[in-house]
């Protein structure tokens, strides 16, 4: 994950390491970005190929924190639990006890996104000025080859 530079990274690891965990991979996905409040990481819309990334929290986090890992290690974190929800798995309980199997299967116990994983995402803003996220909300954004495909869709 140290040299992950895209969300398209993060997102192929993301996959790799369910794989290795659980032997289970899903079909294509979407990424979008949206400003949504802090309280929200990230959501799967049931039934769809779709994640919406709250890009509201990465920014701020990524503004405040000089180490980009933890930035990476909380994108992980988000992305891997709404994956696990597009692969079937609906319980908020289980998805969150899923993301510390899968990270620390994965990425081994000291690794901060398994740290993360087990204490949450949310410590990450535990210091943090919450008033610079009263910025006005932006128009959704598609993450352009966020899925690196091999399949033709038409032939």
């Amino acid at each position: 994950m140290d040299d992950a530079k895209s969300y398209s990274e993060v997102w192929q690891i993301v996959k790799d390491t369910v794989d290795f965990a659980f032997g289970k991979r899903g079909g294509s996905m979407m990424l979008f970005l949206d400003d949504l409040p802090l309280q929200i990481g990230a959501y799967y819309p049931v039934g769809t190929n779709n994640i919406v990334l709250n890009r509201r929290l990465v920014d701020i986090v990524e503004a405040t924190l000089s180490d980009k890992q933890k930035v990476k290690a909380l994108v992980y974190n988000l992305l891997l639990h709404e994956y696990l929800h597009a692969l079937g798995e609906l319980s908020e309980i289980e998805v969150r006890r899923q993301v510390v199997t899968v990270a620390s299967k994965s990425l081994g116990e000291e690794h901060f996104a398994t740290v993360l994983a087990r204490k949450s995402p949310w410590i990450l803003l535990k210091d943090l000025p919450l008033e610079v996220a009263a910025a006005p909300k932006r128009v959704m954004q598609i993450v352009r080859d966020f899925e690196k495909t091999t399949s033709k869709y038409i032939v």
